[in-house]
């Protein structure tokens, strides 16, 4: 048994010196452009194994062991969303019901800013509530490169609007993930997290256009943002008050989806934008290939339901699939369940992280059936037969789909390698503890805390994981809402999904922008950064000023 070290220098602030050496080095290594991101990855993989070992004492059997389990979990399940995802595209790519996806999209605007609140935020938002872990940037990304955006801003702009519903996605999966670390209600959880995102969900639709067409191509849509966000935003707190936190992204999302479509009808820009690249500087724009002439010709009910049909059979798949009755049923057929010999159970996690030393499970659930990708390559299936596809047709599509994401899956195994380790050794146990000793500060460094375990982690699940009892513990201590700190957590943490190494490589990969991770993360990162600090902000009005105090639960 071997207990986790989170000041091996007797220093605190040396400590976390040391812990963020990874993180910083992978970051910096992507931004620079001269690294591609898989080497990055696996070079932050060894660092991380070094600093776990040589500094923070744990055994190197346990760090290999660690980083194994990191690397197969990137994979399942991750990866294998995202291979199925594209699979799937590729698929509609051939069959031409892409191209009439796109002239469907077109169908109701030309706009591309209107496009954005469309598919970016509000089509975006459907699949991270029905799937989540990279399944929205991947479809949103890939389709917006399909409509002519720029690799830039279809995967930086994907990034930023998968923001909001982050914290409900996979039908709640982050906050039953933080419910089990804090013993707090998960209504209760959702419910706080419902009074904090929703200005949010009015602030980001604003906030991507803004990104994309300046201000003044912001404001001379403004009604469409607004009625996006509020038709977003109102089912968000209602639902997430008042009856569930599983299925608040579904709810929301429709609404939002059938709100600008129905304003749509009655109102429209008095010019159009149709330029596809970011104001100002766009890098990406010298790697399009040119753009076809868009197709205006309106599509019969026919082609309409035929562009619709593969996202209509993912949308029924996605929702069986994220149900918990069908968890259930698939895991008692296929359930294998690994763990991992001298490494589960065998590391005490200590306080002041944890109330008492407890054990950290590390164990492999293989629970093929009810993998959310497993689901989208049935779907992929299905729409691929009904659009004619042979077997062996298909098998040749999948075996090019695992050709065209191969550096992508090895960077993503790479990713969660690291995050594994970094749970694991109690590296990232020390950054919390930095955050945590800010006093006064806490539920705005605490935020900052949960947007720091996504951009780590890549999920605001593990996130709520390693740092929602840390943040109960932290609250305590200072007289603040436990539930106030826990839900804050993933709340910050939505926005740190956007520079999360994982999400990037994701949106790379679905825009085949190959190798320009790091333009991406340069685009993206400022907007991280100054969307935590303002929920950082609001979380302080919550714990102390009146009557923003009002909205907290007790």
């Amino acid at each position: 048994m071997w207990n986790q070290v989170y000041n091996p220098f007797n220093s605190a602030g040396l400590s976390t010196i040391a812990a963020a050496i990874p993180v910083v080095t992978l970051l910096v290594l992507i931004a620079s452009g001269k690294v591609k991101a898989h080497i990055a990855a696996i070079i932050a993989v060894i660092l991380t194994n070094l600093i776990a070992i040589f500094v923070f004492t744990m055994p190197a059997g346990m760090s290999i062991r660690a980083s194994l389990l990191g690397i197969v979990a990137g994979f399942f399940p991750i990866g294998w969303i995202v291979l199925n995802v594209i699979f799937l595209y590729q698929l509609t790519v051939a069959t031409g019901q892409f191209e009439l996806l796109k002239r469907a999209v077109g169908g109701v605007t030309e706009d591309r800013r209107l496009q954005l609140l469309l598919i970016a935020f509000s089509f975006g938002a459907f699949f991270e509530g029905a799937s989540g872990f990279g399944t929205p940037v991947a479809i949103t990304g890939s389709v917006l490169i399909g409509l002519g955006f720029s690799p830039l801003a279809a995967s930086g702009l994907s990034l930023i609007a998968n923001t909001a519903p982050v914290a409900f996605g996979a039908l709640g999966t982050p906050i039953q993930g933080l419910a089990q670390v804090t013993g707090l209600d998960p209504y209760i959880l959702g419910a706080m997290v419902g009074r904090q995102l929703p200005l949010f969900s009015l602030i980001v639709p604003f906030w991507v256009v803004w990104a994309f067409a300046g201000w003044k191509g912001m404001k001379d849509v403004w009604p469409a943002i607004l009625v996006t966000g509020i038709s977003f935003a109102v089912p968000q707190f209602v639902v997430s008050n008042y009856l569930n936190p599983w299925i608040v992204d579904i709810a929301a999302s429709l609404i939002s989806m059938g709100g600008l479509i129905l304003f749509l009808k009655i109102w429209q820009p008095k010019q159009l934008w149709l330029s596809p690249a970011l104001r100002g500087k766009d890098e990406s724009l010298a790697t399009m290939t040119p753009a076809k002439p868009f197709d205006k010709t309106p599509l019969s009910q026919g082609q309409l339901w035929s562009a619709l049909l593969p996202w209509i059979i993912v949308c029924i798949v996605m929702l069986i699939w994220g149900s918990g009755w069908f968890k259930t049923w698939a895991d008692s057929i296929f359930f294998y369940r690994y763990p991992v010999p001298d490494l589960h159970n065998m590391i005490n996690t200590v306080p002041p992280v944890a109330a008492k030393p407890t054990p950290q499970g590390a164990v492999f659930a293989f629970t093929y059936l009810s993998f959310t990708g497993t689901g989208m390559l049935i779907a992929a299936i299905i729409a691929g037969l009904l659009a004619g596809f042979s077997p062996m047709k298909m098998i040749v599509e999948y075996g090019r789909t695992i050709k065209l994401c191969a550096i992508s899956l090895i960077t993503i195994s790479a990713m969660l390698a690291i995050g594994t380790l970094t749970r694991l050794s109690g590296v990232d146990a020390t950054l919390g503890l930095a955050f945590a000793a800010t006093g006064v500060l806490y539920p705005f460094f605490g935020t900052l805390l949960g947007w720091l375990g996504v951009a780590l982690t890549g999920s605001d699940t593990a996130s709520n994981i390693l740092f929602g009892n840390l943040q109960k513990i932290t609250s305590e201590q200072l007289g603040l809402p436990s539930v106030l700190m826990a839900a804050a957590n993933s709340s910050g943490g939505v926005m740190g999904k956007m520079i999360d190494a994982q999400s990037i490589v994701v949106a790379s990969t679905a825009t085949n922008w190959y190798g320009h991770e790091g333009s991406i993360l340069r685009f993206v990162f400022k907007h991280s950064i100054a969307l935590a600090c303002l929920v950082g902000l609001f979380v302080m009005l919550q714990a102390y000023v009146y009557p923003f105090t009002a909205m907290v639960l007790k």
